[in-house]
């Protein structure tokens, strides 16, 4: 046995730290933020395997302590423990320029404020000179891996690694927008954001998205903020539309921190799951406030990972959050937003038009007099028409009460097989007054309004409807409507399916289970340690499922009931899967999740079907239904519910105007 040199300690070190450029451009431009920096350059030659230099104007390192700062574990950010425990700086271990010099050709150059000069430290010599600098510092890296070159080999190209470099710098930008950030290589600009001041945290935060992530990533994004339990989380989130096939757009701070955490991803998927189709990737950009004392930032060497103390409430935070952004129906927005941009058009003021829909009613309808054709009457003249017509120039009144149907009776919120009247969903919010509310089961009476969810009434006229008036149906598939923007087209499937979705979710209660099926023969299946304690101690939240899983031997489960609308698949799967996720996420969180499935697939079956034949006063009440309904944008599926083409859009398709 025999003591590692120095040097060779520090190199061992450098293979957890220094990984490629990249990792040398991120520690060096958290230690610029961490000396207060307000603008930060880095210049690059040969994709950063030849030069990293990293200049900024932070507080700079007086003369004396320039050797330490080289030296291994040297820092001045902590000096206890309390101090690691509680961490607010982006470095704190002091061993990345120790790391950093020992596999390159490492100096620095720092001038503090009230310094007469600044000095040069040559990491390989020690020799340490006046220099020529403002105040701040500078770190040059020269030559990186020369005195390993087997790690060298392992490098990519030089555009190869400048992209990785880049995005670390980016990853930085987005977190501080204060800052002014500039990437230099081979003495050629590649990015720059600029420092954004005198704006405030939420505008310049926005600014800063947009300049570095693009216009087009705040335009398909909604705001996100929510805190609860000292947890705070702000950001954007991508709608569904813009998701992606990669995670390349998911970007995640805590503290100002960049970090990939399993907890929040899931969390942020969770949030996704009933909008989302397939297996697209969404995009998103969280900054998650918390106390440090609640985390632990020491567990990986890069310090891209956390540690929560306690990460339900971390996980419940981030998904809320993100539920409560994507839950506001975006048809409003974007009318909004074509009104501001100048993209609307005037709408009709025709007097049929300007009136608002009546509701979907069941009652009978006007029928047109029988006209006569036999000899009795002698003729008719034009004026005498007229009456022929009568019954159906009677205004648009809510229909009186003895038209009505009978209500259906009030019956217990379950989850068994109930009957779900698809016309009634289409009753247009505001459209009877004093109508009851809507019954347990997600069906309410024929003239029963929707509430709409701030408890104001809906706009009136289709001046105002942002999904505008319907005024056709194709092949009983879509329905068309025409808004203040152009032409709508809608999936009257898909969003009366995510209508009579959101209607069984808020119709049940969290603690009413799902109907079970015992099994005549119990499924065992041999089972893991933990299997077996997850079965102990949920055996509450499995029957919540409408799941029983009991203990058939010390290491066997049996599953001697499963949920009656799952009855005919694989029991032991199933099982599976739902301990898997018991015990990996919150309980509340997995049972939410499994109810949300049999709800969407109730949903499915009891919306209204195609080739179904909608009269024009049941389409625009699906509409106005849509544009007070959450999630209406998506099916249960996560397939769109309705597009928008704007008149520029419908000219540019019959070449108008060139």
């Amino acid at each position: 046995m025999r003591d590692l040199p120095d040097e060779l300690i520090s190199q061992i070190a450098a293979g957890e730290v220094v990984e490629r450029p990249a990792s040398v451009v991120r520690e060096l431009v958290d230690n610029a933020l961490d000396a207060g920096a307000t603008q930060v350059t880095v210049r690059l030659l040969a994709g950063g395997v030849r030069l990293i230099t990293v200049e900024d104007d932070g507080a700079g390192i007086p003369r004396d302590e320039l050797p330490v700062a080289l030296r291994r574990h040297a820092t001045s950010k902590i000096a206890d423990l309390h101090d690691l425990e509680t961490v607010v700086t982006m470095g704190f271990r002091g061993e990345a320029l120790a790391a950093i010099a020992s596999v390159s050709e490492a100096s620095i150059h720092s001038r503090p404020a009230g310094q007469d000069s600044a000095y040069r430290l040559d990491a390989r010599s020690g020799e340490l000179r006046p220099t020529a600098r403002n105040q701040g510092t500078t770190v040059e890296i020269k030559e990186l891996f020369f005195s390993t070159p087997a790690r060298r080999k392992f490098l990519k190209s030089d555009n190869t690694e400048l992209a990785h470099c880049v995005e670390a710098v980016r990853r930085h930008a987005l977190a501080r927008p204060e800052v002014g950030f500039a990437i230099w290589h081979e003495g050629k600009l590649v990015e720059q954001w600029r420092a954004v001041v005198g704006a405030a945290p939420e505008e310049a935060l926005a600014r800063r998205l947009a300049d570095v992530l693009g216009e087009d990533f705040v335009a398909q994004s909604v705001a996100v903020q929510r805190s609860s339990a000292g947890i705070g989380v702000i950001g954007r989130a991508g709608v569904p539309d813009a998701a992606r096939s990669r995670a390349d757009h998911q970007y995640c701070y805590v503290n100002g921190r960049f970090v990939r955490d399993k907890v929040v991803s899931h969390a942020a998927r969770s949030a996704y799951e009933d909008v989302l189709h397939g297996q697209k990737q969404p995009i998103y950009a969280l900054y998650i406030t918390i106390d440090p004392a609640r985390i632990d930032v020491n567990v990986h060497p890069t310090k891209i990972e956390v540690r929560f103390r306690d990460s339900r409430e971390v996980h419940q935070a981030v998904r809320h959050a993100i539920e409560d952004a994507l839950a506001v129906p975006r048809a409003a927005a974007a009318a909004a937003a074509a009104e501001a941009s100048g993209d609307a058009v005037p709408a009709p003021q025709a007097g049929a038009a300007t009136t608002p829909a009546p509701a979907f009613s069941l009652a009978p309808r006007p029928q047109q007099a029988h006209m006569p054709f036999g000899n009795s009457l002698p003729g008719q003249r034009v004026s005498d028409m007229g009456a022929l017509w009568a019954p159906m120039r009677t205004p648009d009144l809510p229909v009186a009460a003895d038209h009505l149907p009978p209500a259906p009776a009030a019956t217990s919120t379950g989850l068994g097989p109930q009957p779900v009247q698809p016309a009634s969903i289409f009753a247009v919010p505001g459209a009877a007054a004093g109508a009851g509310p809507a019954t347990s089961s997600g069906a309410a009476p024929a003239a029963a309004p929707a509430a709409v969810p701030d408890g104001s009434a809906a706009p009136e006229g289709p001046a105002h409807w942002p999904l505008g008036r319907a005024v056709a149906q194709i092949h009983g598939v879509y329905i068309l409507a025409e808004n203040a923007q152009g032409l709508v087209l809608v999936d009257m499937h898909a969003a009366h399916e995510r209508i009579v979705y959101e209607r069984l979710k808020a119709s049940l209660t969290e603690q009413e289970r799902i109907p079970s099926q015992p099994l005549l023969i119990p499924a065992t299946f041999a089972a893991t340690l933990q299997e077996v304690a997850t079965a102990d101690a949920h055996g509450e939240t499995l029957g919540l499922l409408g799941l029983e899983i009991s203990p058939f031997s010390p290491k066997t489960l049996a599953v001697r009931a499963v949920p009656a609308s799952l009855a005919q698949g694989n029991a032991v799967e199933l099982a599976r899967s739902v301990l898997a996720e018991l015990g990996e996420h919150d309980a509340s969180t997995v049972v939410q999740r499994a109810r949300n499935e049999i709800l969407a697939t109730m949903a499915c079956h009891g919306a209204v079907r195609a080739n179904r034949k909608l009269t024009l006063d049941e389409m625009n009440g699906l509409l106005r239904q849509m544009e007070v309904t959450e999630r209406s944008d998506q099916c249960n599926h996560g397939r769109p519910t309705w597009r928008q083409m704007n008149m520029r859009e419908l000219d540019a398709l019959f070449l108008r105007g060139r």
